[in-house]
């Protein structure tokens, strides 16, 4: 961004933590910004200072934060609207671009979507052009979004750096669909988004969906849309997934588990690019690129008659595997060093550093969680740490000791415990989530976010 001219950005959310962070952050990559935790300060600032950017949440104290939105919308008609939530939907999503959102971002969100949103407004692409060394738009991501893009892709190891071509390739193919498969937590979402935004469709909607976190009996609903009163609920009409993406692109996260019953119209929807809402008999085309993704070998599922191979050939045009960080040892200190540099930031804790024997040790651990664990380590040890050196003892990636003790040192270890608890209570309620969270006293939402924290195979494996 030039020295002399800075977008403006006003971040409106009722969460202070979340206005302060994003606030610095938005200061170290040189936009100038305001943070306010209600709609009266936050109007005051709109009236006292020209606002290129307001990052507004849907829920604010004693207000709707779609409210808001018309309103600037007509008093501010030159200022972008970036809408963020932690608890929308489909509908929410229509009804802000409607009212003249520029974007959607639903929380937790990272730096680098905000980054990615920004950079896609009107206003940052005038302030570029003005800049004489602009780098070429096409390129996989600007100079400034390089600096403070997610390490997970940007490594050392030939094995990673074949994704990042292969990633370009595929965004110069707009039209084609792309199958992303690797463990979980090697980022295969990350993927997915970087194709995206490197594409002619990145002026339109990136939509992710997890097709398994969707019930059953709503995902022909959800994915086509339906027409007000085809069935008790249907209160007004909807737009589904495949038109949301108009011009865009669907992303299907754990596609492997789809429900047998919606994969022979997911495949005629990708074939012909023509849908037809619940309820109705109209048809409506819509044009969009299909991207998704897998843990689980896909073929095996082939073979099991759990996924249809038609529809496999028409999802696999082009094919990303993402090696398991234990397979490219070369990027873990890398990882590690931004990862650590990140939450040294974040934290405000400027010194921190980390022992060698502390990285040797983890350039020796097999990373079952990837990517994802390595963070997620880092940054639990950040927020512990008392000193500026990180090490072996901030780490949990010491052998377990063999011993027959029943006290031995990981009986008592808390995450080894209740990672164990988890996983015993899903599998002797059969994956049944409610069941399982019933059974260790705890509400189904805390049990899902445990599940993601540790990386916890939601569904019984292949065997």
């Amino acid at each position: 961004m030039g020295v002399t001219e800075k977008i403006k950005i006003l971040i409106l959310d009722d969460e202070k933590q979340f206005t302060e962070e994003l606030n610095g952050f938005f200061h170290d990559s040189e936009y100038e910004s305001f943070e306010d935790n209600t709609a009266t300060e936050g109007k005051k600032v709109l009236a006292n200072h020209v606002i290129d950017l307001l990052i507004l949440d849907v829920r604010l104290p004693g207000v709707n934060g779609l409210d808001i939105l018309k309103e600037v919308k007509v008093q501010y008609p030159g200022m972008e609207v970036i809408i963020i939530s932690a608890h929308g939907d489909m509908d929410t999503v229509i009804k802000a671009m409607r009212l003249g959102a520029f974007d959607y971002l639903r929380k937790p969100f990272r730096y680098i979507d905000i980054q990615i949103a920004i950079e896609r407004t009107q206003k940052y692409l005038q302030m570029q052009r003005k800049l004489k060394h602009m780098e070429e738009r096409n390129s996989l991501i600007s100079k400034n979004l390089e600096e403070k893009i997610d390490r997970q892709f940007i490594g050392i190891s030939p094995q990673i750096l074949a994704v990042f071509e292969q990633a370009i390739t595929a965004a110069k193919y707009p039209d084609s669909n792309v199958l992303i498969t690797g463990e979980s937590g090697t980022g295969k979402e990350n993927i997915a988004r970087i194709i995206h935004y490197s594409s002619p469709r990145k002026e339109h909607v990136f939509c992710a969906v997890n097709s398994s976190a969707i019930t059953e009996s709503l995902l022909e609903s959800e994915f086509f849309g339906h027409k007000k009163g085809s069935f008790t609920g249907a209160v007004t009409d909807k737009m589904g997934f495949f038109e949301v993406c108009h011009q865009g692109t669907l992303f299907l996260d754990e596609i492997a588990d789809m429900p047998l019953s919606l994969q022979a119209k997911i495949l005629r929807a990708t074939e012909e690019k023509v849908v037809t809402r619940v309820g109705d008999t109209n048809q409506i085309r819509t044009d969009f690129r299909v991207i998704s993704a897998t843990n689980h070998d896909i073929d095996k599922r082939v073979d099991r008659k759990k996924f249809r191979l038609d529809l496999l050939h028409r999802l696999n045009t082009l094919h990303i595997h993402i090696p398991a960080l234990r397979e490219r040892p070369a990027d873990i200190k890398p990882l590690l060093n931004h990862f650590v540099d990140s939450y040294a930031m974040r934290f405000n804790k400027p010194n921190l550093r980390v022992s060698k024997e502390a990285v040797d040790a983890l350039m020796n651990y097999s990373f079952p969680g990837n990517v994802r664990e390595l963070r997620n380590m880092v940054e639990r040890a950040a927020i512990l740490c008392t000193g500026n050196l990180l090490g072996i003892n901030d780490f949990p990636v010491k052998p377990p000791k063999t011993t027959n003790s029943e006290e031995s040192e990981s009986s008592f270890n808390l995450k080894t415990n209740e990672l164990n608890l988890i996983q015993k209570a899903l599998k002797k309620a059969k994956y049944n989530h409610q069941a399982a969270a019933d059974a260790l006293g705890i509400h189904r939402d805390a049990l899902s976010r445990k599940i993601a924290k540790y990386n916890i195979n939601p569904a019984p494996e292949d065997n």
